[in-house]
């Protein structure tokens, strides 16, 4: 497996600079004997989905030292919001989290309330596409349909997990999304308003994401090929040709930017699961 140059200076805040390069994947100790391997979980389910958190950046946008993926939110560290609620899905056979080169090697300890034995930390890339790849690169065999996820977006809900996948399943991309709802206005170099924006056939992209393994994989190669980098895995089939979907998506879905997410996530917290 290859092993990727990760990272910039600001994946590195608040831990130095001066740490040895750990192995790009870490597996941690598991706190219990681990089950005997299997792809079944209780109940018969097929294990079959192997999600993909991506938290590698820096959240310097939040004007914070602290990982903003790290940060108390709704009761929690925002990053444990999204491995738990993928963890207590029983088709999903592990949880990659991505994290930035410094903390890799010594993830914060409350990560590990988690199911261990499904649970692989993977440090990550220069760019966020970087990271995906060495997260899809740590899948195991037995996982066909791979779910790419922000931790920036903490309050994911099962039933929008349960439409991506359901869609993933029948052959095709997912893109959790909502609607634009607000007018849109194109405008010049001045501010200037060039036009009113057709909103009709307009969705606000979030995720989680969903693909059949082998058109995630397919999609990353050939854009490592031709040196594309994308903020969007969907956007990569997109450029193949391949088929991708919008499903419904959630308000929960709050992408974390600014310190001021911090408060609408606590509040959306209280919605019910959508």
């Amino acid at each position: 497996m290859s092993t990727a140059e990760s990272s910039d200076e600001s994946q590195t805040a608040g831990k130095g600079t001066d740490h040895a390069q750990p192995p790009r994947r870490i597996i941690p100790p598991p706190v219990v004997a681990s089950r005997p391997e299997t792809a079944r979980a209780a109940g018969d389910t097929l294990r079959d989905v192997g999600v993909v958190i991506v938290a590698g950046g820096s959240g310097s946008r939040t004007g914070s030292t602290e990982l903003k993926q790290f940060r108390w939110v709704a009761g929690k560290p925002a990053l444990l919001h999204s491995v738990q609620a993928f963890m207590a899905r029983p088709d999903v056979a592990v949880v990659v989290v991505v994290l930035p080169k410094a903390y890799a090697a010594d993830p914060p300890p409350w990560l590990f309330q988690c199911d261990v034995d499904r649970l692989l930390v993977s440090v990550g890339g220069r760019e966020r596409h970087e990271s995906v790849v060495n997260g899809l690169e740590d899948l195991p065999e037995e996982v066909t349909i791979a779910v790419v996820h922000d931790a920036a977006r903490p309050l994911v809900t099962d039933a929008t997990i349960d439409r991506v996948i359901a869609a993933a399943r029948e052959g095709q991309g997912a893109v959790a999304a909502l609607p634009v709802v607000d007018t849109l206005k194109e405008v010049d170099e001045s501010g200037r308003i060039v036009r009113t924006v057709d909103r009709t056939r307009l969705w606000r992209a979030q995720t989680p994401q969903a693909f059949p393994r082998q058109m995630i994989e397919a999609a990353h190669v050939a854009a490592r090929r031709d040196h594309i980098g994308a903020t969007d895995d969907a956007a990569l089939c997109e450029r193949l040709g391949l088929p991708v979907v919008v499903v419904r998506g959630s308000e929960r879905g709050l992408k974390i930017t600014e310190e001021a997410d911090f408060a609408r996530a606590d509040a959306l917290s209280l919605l019910r699961d959508e």
